[in-house]
């Protein structure tokens, strides 16, 4: 969810409303489910160039909740990592987990593509980014504002705004009834199906290319080879910390899609078993804290400048 993150943050947060000016359905057509009509306006859910898409089932009520069954960790998505300059630790195993907080939701900008599980995101299934619960977990979410409540197979890391605590899918946002409204409070509880037979169940295998995230959206396919910057000194912006050079490479090609304005490279920076995002080099610091002052203006997010 994207990251950027993810579900997650990416361009400025838009809300959606209902188009009033569209006219009512005829009276012999009320019983039939009606397809959303949205506009966009700034301040709220989801992000800029997502939505619910063209194309939506007219039978997004039908859709069954998540099943929750013993499934085994993924090997690689439960990694420590960070994002901008800041630490997210996931879970290493399934326990009790009760929050209150924010949720928003995630639409066609993703569907399609990969999520941090490796799975491809569906915007119509009952999934949902978390930054630190363990993938894969159930979890019920409960809205706060109508009682409403869904079961969800988190699959993915995200969201990453401050004020967020889980992304949902398109058809459970639907389901809780705040796809207007963007995002909404809910209640998040752990769902712990088998947790016995998890205990001494083997690491799923990774997919190939499995890629954190965050970040909601996946790489092209054979993103460009990161250069190498142990040569170059001077003043960067720190982007963020991988475990591995392809969750780095995933997070450098979300970048470069998202921030096309970029004038200065993404260099990486391998050292002591982390691979280190680093922008620039930059005149001075004055320069690097006005790029960073819009690129947090642009994903929610400030990097942090560094002197090498």
């Amino acid at each position: 969810m994207g990251i950027l993150l993810a579900a997650c943050g990416s361009q400025p947060p838009r809300a959606i409303e209902r188009d009033e000016s569209a006219a009512p359905p005829p009276a012999a057509a009320k019983s039939a489910p009606q397809k959303p009509q949205y506009g966009l306006k700034r301040g709220g859910g989801f992000y800029q160039d997502d939505g619910p898409g063209d194309t939506i089932p007219d039978n997004l009520d039908a859709i069954p909740d998540a099943q929750p069954r013993a499934e085994p960790l993924h090997r690689f998505a439960n990694r420590p990592y960070s994002v901008l300059g800041r630490d997210y630790v996931p879970a290493q195993e399934l326990k009790p987990y009760r929050m209150r907080g924010v949720a928003s939701w995630y639409g066609r900008k993703f569907h399609g593509q990969k999520t941090s599980s490796g799975e491809v995101y569906d915007m119509f299934a009952m999934t949902a980014a978390h930054p630190t619960l363990p993938i894969p977990s159930y979890v019920r979410v409960t809205s706060l504002a109508n009682g409403k409540s869904v079961v969800v197979r988190v699959n993915d890391r995200g969201p990453f705004l401050h004020d967020r605590l889980i992304d949902l899918s398109y058809a459970a946002a639907w389901k809780l009834g705040y796809i207007g409204s963007g995002s909404t409070q809910v209640e998040v509880e752990s769902i712990l199906p088998g947790a016995t037979q998890l205990a001494a169940a083997p690491p799923a295998a990774a997919p190939a290319g499995d890629p954190i995230a965050d970040l909601v959206a996946a790489a092209p396919a054979e993103p460009p080879p990161l250069p190498a910057v142990q040569e170059l000194r001077g003043i960067f912006l720190q982007l963020g910390a991988f475990g591995s050079q392809e969750n780095a490479e995933s997070f450098r090609a979300r970048i470069l899609r998202q921030l096309d304005w970029l004038g200065e490279a993404i260099h990486v920076q391998a050292r002591d078993g982390m691979y280190r995002l680093h922008l620039g080099p930059y005149r001075d610091a004055q320069e690097a804290g006005r790029v960073a002052e819009r690129i947090r203006e642009t994903l929610a997010f400030k990097p942090f400048v560094i002197q090498r």
